[in-house]
């Protein structure tokens, strides 16, 4: 029974989900192939008690799968972007030699033990909490702190 109340849904909502994929997608073609990929997804093996569990299926797939093939047509494979797309920072060397001045002089020994280890030697927040002998939320709470502190500090700069 669940199959045919899928179907007999589909069908008498094809229209308005139409009008739905052509809202997220602009075009026809995509919004005919949103809408067969709805129900290929949804037909076999979808079991649905009523026709309002149904209908808000057949939506909430056929939307995901809109926003799927938006956030697609927006993504930049890596193989394409060139030297000259790669964001050139503002910073300069002396402002960064400064940044690390002024946080040296800002963060507790403890802090810039984390930092480093955190920055420098990749390590995760369990490993530096185990070689450091504190809990992990310390840690966070530390580089929460660092975070902060070095926020404030480009703000300085920045000024």
């Amino acid at each position: 029974m669940g199959l045919d109340l899928m179907t007999s849904s589909f069908l008498g909502l094809r229209d308005k989900l139409h009008q739905i994929a052509l809202r997220y997608l602009q075009s026809d073609e995509e919004a005919q192939d949103v809408l067969q990929d709805t129900w290929l997804k949804l037909s076999d093996k979808s079991e649905v008690e009523s026709s309002q569990e149904a209908r808000n299926k057949l939506v909430t797939v056929l939307r995901n799968i809109c926003i799927d093939r938006l956030r697609k047509a927006r993504a930049i494979p890596i193989d394409s972007i060139g030297q000259n797309d790669v964001p050139h920072y503002s910073m300069e060397t002396e402002d960064i030699k400064r940044l690390e001045q002024l946080l040296q002089q800002q963060l507790t020994p403890l802090q810039r033990q984390i930092f480093n280890l955190v920055t420098h030697e990749g390590f995760d927040y369990g490993q530096i909490a185990e070689q450091l002998s504190m809990s992990v939320e310390a840690v966070r709470m530390n580089m929460s702190r660092i975070r902060k502190k070095i926020r404030e500090t480009l703000k300085k700069l920045e000024q």
